[in-house]
């Protein structure tokens, strides 16, 4: 048996778009540059659930955020990740409709893993990990590893797609097979019978 595990972002769903990013700037009056910046710098300790979201929204405005602010910040970052990818969406929706076995692993924190799990191309994915359930990202080999104990399979039995050459090298590491997802068509291609 063989598992396509599918990373999330970039992959299923397009990348956050710079308006996206500024707006949620706005949305707080905080400086789009220092926002991004500050985003990104925290991201994977959120993302392996080391700051609860009001922690990470107030590192990233440097600033403590109120409550009304982290809420509305968390569903614009939701949302901010919730454009798909037609090409891949419609590769998955095969996958799933020819009964092939396929998983989801994607670096998110749980509420952002919460909002993306209400998604229609994601909620058919019957098996999900987000880092943050697991306290551990990607490319740390735990996380591949505590893929395949979740999976029930062997890690040579994995197919890893993902947009991030270092997560894909980390999935080699840890002995599954991986592919670095740069389109559909080429996915497609590149995926075992």
């Amino acid at each position: 048996m063989t598992w396509i595990v599918f990373d999330y972002g970039g992959v299923l769903s397009l990348p956050q778009s710079a308006d996206d990013a500024d707006a949620m700037a706005r949305a707080v009056g905080a400086e789009p540059g220092a926002f991004r910046r500050g985003y990104w710098e925290h991201r994977l300790a959120f993302d392996r659930a080391d700051l609860s979201p009001h922690a990470y929204w107030s590192a990233v405005l440097g600033r403590a955020a109120t409550p009304a602010e982290v809420a509305r910040l968390v569903a614009m970052d939701v949302s901010s990740w919730a454009n798909p990818d037609r090409g891949t969406v419609a590769l998955l929706g095969e996958l799933l409709d020819a009964g092939r076995d396929v998983a989801l692993l994607s670096n998110a924190p749980v509420c952002v893993g919460d909002g993306l799990d209400q998604l229609p191309w994601i909620a058919a994915i019957g098996h999900r990990y987000y880092s943050g359930r697991m306290g551990l990202v990607k490319p740390d080999k735990e996380i591949y590893d505590a893929l395949a104990r979740g999976l029930g399979a062997d890690p040579s039995d994995i197919v890893f797609v993902d947009d991030r050459e270092e997560n894909v090298e980390g999935a080699l590491r840890a002995g599954l097979r991986a592919v670095h997802f740069t389109d559909a068509a080429a996915l497609r291609a590149s995926l075992p019978g």
